[in-house]
């Protein structure tokens, strides 16, 4: 249970973080890195969620094939 919480309050902390440095990079005039930082916000969020996924999926088949 703390593991589902733990990687909520990760992928939370990627996005307010990705959300604080695009706002400060677009009020400094340079919107072409703040999107950049937007993007790779995004796909680092992309691989947290896959990882848990993957988790899930691993639980499941151990669960209905007994392993």
């Amino acid at each position: 249970m703390t593991m589902e919480i733990t990687a909520i309050f990760q992928i939370a902390g990627v996005g307010i973080i990705i959300a604080i440095m695009h706002t400060v990079l677009k009020q400094m005039g340079k919107e072409d890195i703040a999107h950049w930082i937007t993007v790779l916000g995004f796909v680092i969020g992309i691989f947290m969620v896959i990882d848990v996924i993957a988790q899930l999926f691993q639980e499941i088949k151990s669960i209905f094939l007994f392993q």
